[in-house]
């Protein structure tokens, strides 16, 4: 017996109401290509808001145009000819005429008062804006797809209005224990009355108790200092972060003095990412796998004697070709150290590129996009809408966190961890640091 034939899963039966309508489009507009039936349809997209405004107007006045009121008054309200308006839609601009009423009371639904889209195209915008295109960028594509014009003073007052957003975001409470933080930098030039300057986005990622990444807060600032940084760390604290087990950065000045006195029983780790790209900055591509490796030796040692001893070896074995590559590492030494407090799987968790640098590459791209951004406003725009497309995909705890966290972690809330010592490993912090911590 032959196969019963199936049809396709997106075949749709067309109803005969339909076959209708279309029927009559053919015959109403002279449709040759899909432009015509788009052109048709923003016609027909006209006359059905006309149409409805018209039965609004019917129910706001209580009669149809063609009856005559009951209400002789002298105040009664009644139909007073249309205003037309230009709207923008889906299938691009129109202009549409808007009934009125003699008292002006009339509030149509379909088309608001002072409403000049049905397109949702502020969306749209703020999804463009946060993939870094500029203002004109967006104008043009708005004319190229949508077929109406959008100023660029008409797209800054749409993304204007996360503002408020930004600032219940900046302000949000957080936890109480950040076991990892990360703060890092990223420079983007800005017009400041008429004078193109370098600012820095300050980027503070924390891995929270549950072992997942959370932007905490993004700042854009000029002069680093101790002062500048207390400020910022101390709004960590006024939104409720009472512990950082580790602070992890590049050599932010001032940094280490405001962790002092912010959180004085925090370590501060100098970001190994970091010191690993800024060493090989200044070597040769042929060199560069080889001093890798080299390097790995240092921060992936067991101990801190080990480490020293491979520090001696990789600047004996490099100085004759690269005579300062190793002087940062021997400056900043004090820094580097506290990683060797901490267990393979600890150190993995604050060394590796996975937790900050995918997200920096992220607002980097904003760098390519735009050599100059108008005005620092417009950049922490930017920045705020494309951290929040990236952290979108922030679903789960790193890697392993299980492990970084260690046994006595995983049974503890975060009330315990702050008041009991005991809940930091103690194969994880120098028994005397231990007896240090509240």
């Amino acid at each position: 017996m032959a196969r019963k034939e199936r049809k396709p899963v997106h075949h749709v039966e067309m109803t005969d109401g339909k076959r209708a309508i279309i029927q009559g489009l053919l015959q109403e507009y002279d449709i040759k290509d899909a432009q015509d039936i788009q052109d048709a349809l923003k016609d027909l997209l006209g006359g059905t808001i006309k149409e409805m405004m018209e039965a609004e107007m019917d129910h706001h006045l209580g009669y149809e145009k063609s009856e005559r009121s009951s209400d002789d008054s002298e105040d009664r309200d009644y139909r007073n000819g249309y205003k037309s308006k230009r709207i923008n839609s889906s299938y691009g601009s129109m202009d549409i005429d808007v009934p009125q009423d003699r008292n002006s009371s009339f509030e149509p639904k379909v088309v608001k008062k002072r409403q000049k889209d049905i397109s949702d195209i502020d969306q749209k915008i703020i999804s463009m804006y946060a993939k870094g295109l500029t203002t004109k960028q967006i104008s043009d594509t708005l004319q190229d797809i949508y077929g109406f014009e959008a100023s660029e003073g008409f797209i800054s007052d749409v993304t204007d209005k996360i503002m408020p957003e930004i600032e219940e975001w900046q302000n949000r409470p957080l936890s109480a224990v950040y076991p990892i933080v990360f703060i890092d930098a990223i420079h983007f030039s800005v017009r400041d009355d008429s004078v193109i300057r370098k600012l820095a986005a300050y980027v503070v990622l924390g891995i929270n108790f549950e072992g997942r990444k959370e932007v905490l807060s993004l700042v854009i600032g000029e002069n680093e200092s101790s002062k500048y940084w207390l400020s910022v760390l101390n709004s960590l604290k006024n939104r409720g972060v009472q512990d950082i087990l580790i602070l992890c950065s590049d050599g932010l000045t001032g940094i280490k003095d405001a962790i002092a006195t912010a959180f004085p029983k925090t370590e501060q780790q100098r970001c190994i990412v970091h010191m690993v790209r800024n060493t090989l900055k200044y070597v040769a591509n042929k060199d560069m796998k080889n001093f890798a490796k080299d390097l790995k030796t240092i921060y992936t040692a067991p101990d801190e004697k080990s480490a020293l001893d491979h520090l001696e070896k990789v600047t004996e074995k490099w100085s004759g070709q690269y005579p300062y590559a190793m002087k940062r590492w021997e400056d900043n030494w004090d820094a580097i150290s506290p990683i060797f407090k901490f267990s393979k799987d600890v150190r993995t968790a604050f060394y590796t590129t996975n937790a900050i640098e995918s997200l920096n590459s992220t607002l980097r791209r904003l760098n390519r996009q735009r050599s100059v951004f108008p005005s620092s406003q417009a950049l922490l725009k930017a920045l705020y809408l494309a951290i929040f497309e990236a952290t979108k995909k922030w679903t789960m705890p790193i890697r392993n966190w299980g492990k970084v966290r260690g046994g006595n972690w995983r049974l503890c809330t975060p009330t315990e961890f702050l008041n009991n010592k005991n809940h930091y490993p103690a194969k994880e912090i120098r028994n005397a640091q231990l007896s240090e911590r509240p």
